[in-house]
């Protein structure tokens, strides 16, 4: 084990040579040394909600960035983990700042957009509706394939991340923007029916 960890040492301090020589494809050698490793250690340290994906990333475009600082000969791996635990710190404070917004200020904002929502006529709900349809029918088939797993057959996160091949946390996104489309589309609609032909 000792002979493949100082193997893997040698590999990875001969690529930051030649990073620091102007040679920045090395750096591909550094992450498909350590890739693996960091994304496992991400993956178990990381709470619920937290893309690791993204947090690696982060974590290799710092290292990368602060390959000066690097002291050659000493272990890069655990400099890297260091970096990835300082991002990982990060997110996760975001996101509690995030969640700690919405427990504060969603109920206020739910209620009144409900209340907006409820005050309009019934023909512009019929319309924000036909408007959907038609949104809907031009999102491509595997886009579409999305919202009709969460809101047709109500399937969890979980489940929609397994069929898809991505993350949950990808999964949030790809809906949160999918939702966001949709709701752009209908209100560009809706204007364009107010304006004078």
């Amino acid at each position: 084990m000792t002979r493949k960890a100082s193997t893997n040492d040698s590999l990875v301090d001969d690529a930051i040579r030649s990073v620091r020589k102007g040679n920045t494809a090395a750096f591909e050698v550094v992450v498909r040394q350590l890739e693996r490793p960091l994304r496992a250690w991400l993956a178990v340290q990381t709470p619920p909600g937290v893309d690791v994906d993204e947090v690696a990333q982060r974590s290799f475009v710092a290292a990368f960035t602060r390959l000066r600082d690097y002291e050659l000969g000493t272990n890069f791996a655990a400099w890297l983990f260091t970096i990835a635990r300082f991002h990982l710190r990060t997110e996760v404070s975001r996101l509690r700042r995030v969640a700690d917004y919405h427990v504060r200020y969603a109920p206020d904002l739910l209620q009144r957009e409900l209340e907006r929502r409820s005050s309009e006529p019934p023909d512009l709900q019929q319309a924000r509706l036909e408007h959907l349809q038609t949104c809907l029918g031009r999102l491509g088939e595997h886009l579409r394939r999305f919202i009709k797993w969460r809101y047709a057959e109500e399937i969890s996160l979980e489940e929609m991340a397994a069929r898809s091949g991505r993350s949950v946390a990808a999964v949030k996104k790809q809906l949160w923007k999918l939702r966001r489309e949709l709701y752009a589309c209908v209100e560009a609609r809706i204007a364009a029916e107010g304006e004078p032909s």
